[in-house]
């Protein structure tokens, strides 16, 4: 066994037993390399990665190459859930020198870390237009050991390519359009009509093959289709989710969406399951449900919700990461079918629920049946002649049955690690339900979860937490994500709970963030803390990928504790990065969609809204699941002089309710239907 043995990462200790005598990115790996002169090999990927699995299989575990490996370098393992850090910055070399990027990542690094090149997947003998693994090892360790100078010329350009790379995007995309107003309305008009073009009109969501979720679209969508009255951007946005929930990227029987569709109509999943994706669409479907009522919405979050509880949930309260997408060593092998086996066990009941998930006899992937929702359940009871609500019954024991066989398989891995940011997520997916369905449980399990966080990744010694936990251990500095994160879930929790110590957490927490992330100068804040020393590059992210950026959830943090601590510099923060990224997600909203969200939120403020008095409890409680975008909400039986919105407001055996927006404020009302018709327009 190698040093991984002692690791907790699931990814990490999967390469233990490698012969590769792989270090994990840890002081003793560069006193190595220093000491022996060897380039660093650092190979990168996470638990439920395929070709991870498929490069260790032929490489990793092969005795030959791991004895060249050993010989000629010191050889490190990250598991890039554990250390985005230096995965973003050996990712962007390898898209530098190659064009793309992805996982399993192998780098090349001089011993001080800098890096050289850069590369995915190599196969044991050369194909696909691929040098073998073990020629391109050869040729690494020949041009290290005899041509060291042009490996030291092409590490210095590609350090330098990446630490100007944080605001070389800003700066070239700058038009030189001035506005008078740093925030205006154009800006969102001009960025919607660019995703606009992006809109799969056919199967919903955005783009070709491969085809993901795009929560954070979807959730600019639904803000954009509120405040310009464009039902074309709400449409987009519901055909979408109810394609995703009716096709195979979903799961029919057990709840939860997988990554990504590797076809465009969503039908065909990489199967594994992100923790992070399905916080997301959560969140995202919550809103669609605030503002429809449509039951397709409630189901899929509770289903969804059930499928975090069941599988994802640490007995602590922690979440866990993700679900491989194979078992046996067969991607999808968990959750396909065979025709005949459902016949089986669902007898008679096999036609109907055949004819519902479109099940066929030869399959629909590889002679298999992915379930998916061709017809929904009210046209498919109307088709057979039905009550709609027998029909549901039905198929809740029909699920049972399936559900029961399945579990009766071999189950995909679990990556059991628990992070900081994922779980902040999650946590504030659990808020957005409850604020939508009203389910107690889903509160209780955001403060559960949260208070673990505090307690479970707290540093002992000094300020700040950790970035990971797993079995009773937490280690990593936790990053700019993970404080972002943390900070709006507190805030989300306070929207639900209106307990004051979420507030005074999130203040705390983002007085650190300001204080070890941030740049002065360019108005952004760092990926790393000022603590942080093992990295050779300091960057910022400013990308809404797979994953909302550090600084757009930042933004929405800084706005909204604007206005709920009364901090003017928190404002004037998120104003001078919102103006710094204006350009470029004009341009480019598809990679920006969270940003677009915190530019909508600067465009039109929030409505502030105070309850108080008696009944502040269940008023507050029906504003919160009330579909009003950008509303902040403060409520407690008395005032609080702490706080600006509840400062002076009267409480005692009335119950009163009062609106303010953009620096005006309107006279209480004393109920909850004129309440309604003072934020909207309209009588309930």
């Amino acid at each position: 066994m190698n040093s991984l043995q002692y690791e907790t990462s699931p990814y990490l200790l999967q390469h233990a037993h490698n012969p590769v005598d792989w270090h994990a990115w840890k002081p003793e790996a560069f006193e190595k390399a220093h000491r022996e002169n060897k380039p660093i090999l650092v190979s990168i990927g996470y638990s439920t990665c395929h070709w991870c699995h498929v490069m260790e299989r032929e490489s990793f575990e092969e005795e030959k190459t791991a004895a060249f490996m050993n010989a000629h370098f010191v050889n490190i393992k990250v598991d890039r859930e554990e250390r985005p850090d230096v995965d973003h910055i050996y990712m962007e070399a390898c898209q530098i020198i190659s064009g793309s990027g992805g996982w399993p990542l192998n780098c090349f690094l001089l011993p001080d870390k800098r890096p050289f090149f850069a590369g995915t997947y190599y196969p044991p003998k050369p194909a696909f237009n691929r040098p073998s693994w073990m020629q391109l090892l050869q040729h690494i360790a020949n041009l290290y050991q005899n041509e060291r100078h042009v490996v030291e010329d092409q590490a210095t350009r590609l350090t330098e390519i990446i630490q100007n790379s944080d605001t070389a995007l800003v700066q070239r995309s700058w038009s030189g359009v001035t506005y008078d107003n740093p925030i205006n309305p154009v800006v969102v008009q001009n960025a919607y009509y660019h995703l606009k073009d992006s809109f799969d009109a056919e199967d919903g969501g955005f783009g070709g093959a491969p085809k993901f979720p795009g929560a954070m679209n979807l959730q600019f969508l639904l803000g954009y289709a509120h405040f310009f009255g464009a039902a074309e951007a709400f449409d987009h946005v519901a055909f979408s989710l109810k394609k995703m929930i009716g096709g195979g990227i979903y799961d029919q029987l057990g709840g939860g969406f997988a990554r990504y569709a590797t076809d465009k109509a969503w039908l065909v999943p990489h199967f594994e399951k992100m923790l992070y994706d399905n916080a997301l669409l959560v969140q995202v479907m919550a809103e669609a449900y605030q503002r429809t009522g449509e039951d397709i919405y409630r189901r899929a979050i509770e289903e969804t919700l059930q499928w975090v509880e069941r599988e994802m949930t640490h007995p602590q309260g922690g979440f866990f990461s993700a679900l491989d997408a194979d078992s046996e060593g067969v991607e999808g092998k968990f959750y396909v079918w065979d025709k005949q086996e459902i016949d089986e066990i669902l007898g008679e009941s096999a036609f109907h629920f055949n004819a519902m998930h479109g099940v066929t006899v030869g399959g629909n992937w590889e002679g298999k049946n992915i379930l998916w929702r061709p017809i929904d359940t009210a046209s498919y009871a109307r088709h057979i002649g039905w009550e709609e609500a027998r029909l549901r019954t039905e198929l809740e024991q029909w699920k049972s049955r399936m559900v029961a066989e399945r579990s009766k398989r071999v189950r995909p891995a679990l990556d059991d690690k628990v992070l900081l940011g994922w779980n902040a997520l999650q946590a504030s997916a659990y808020a957005h339900a409850y604020a939508a369905l009203g389910t107690e449980s889903y509160k209780t399990t955001a403060e559960r979860n949260i208070l673990f966080l505090l307690d479970a990744l707290k540093k002992e010694e000094g300020e700040g937490l950790y970035h990971t936990w797993k079995d009773g251990s937490a280690q990593y500095d936790a990053f700019l994500d993970d404080y972002a994160l943390l900070i709006e879930a507190l805030l989300d929790l306070y929207s639900i709970t209106f307990k004051a110590e979420y507030l005074e957490q999130a203040r705390k927490w983002a007085r650190f963030a300001w204080a070890n992330f941030l740049d002065n100068e360019v108005k952004l804040f760092y990926f790393t803390g000022a603590m942080q020393q093992d990295i050779p590059i300091r960057r910022k992210d400013i990308y809404d990928s797979a994953m909302p950026s550090g600084n757009s959830t930042m933004v929405h943090n800084l706005l909204r504790l604007r206005v709920l601590l009364d901090e003017p510099e928190y404002g004037e923060l998120a104003v001078a990065m919102l103006e710094k990224m204006r350009d470029v997600m004009e341009r480019y909203p598809s990679s920006f969609g969270r940003w677009m969200s915190a530019y909508l939120w600067a465009v039109y403020p929030p409505k502030e809204i105070a309850v108080v008095g008696r009944d502040w409890k269940e008023w507050a409680n029906s504003i919160a699941g009330m579909y009003l975008p950008h509303k902040i909400l403060m409520a407690g039986h008395e005032g609080d002089d702490r706080y600006p919105l509840l400062a002076g407001k009267e409480g005692g055996e009335k119950t009163y309710i009062y609106v303010c927006e953009s620096y005006a404020c309107q006279m209480p009302v004393d109920s909850l239907a004129a309440f309604t018709q003072l934020v909207t327009g309209k009588k309930s």
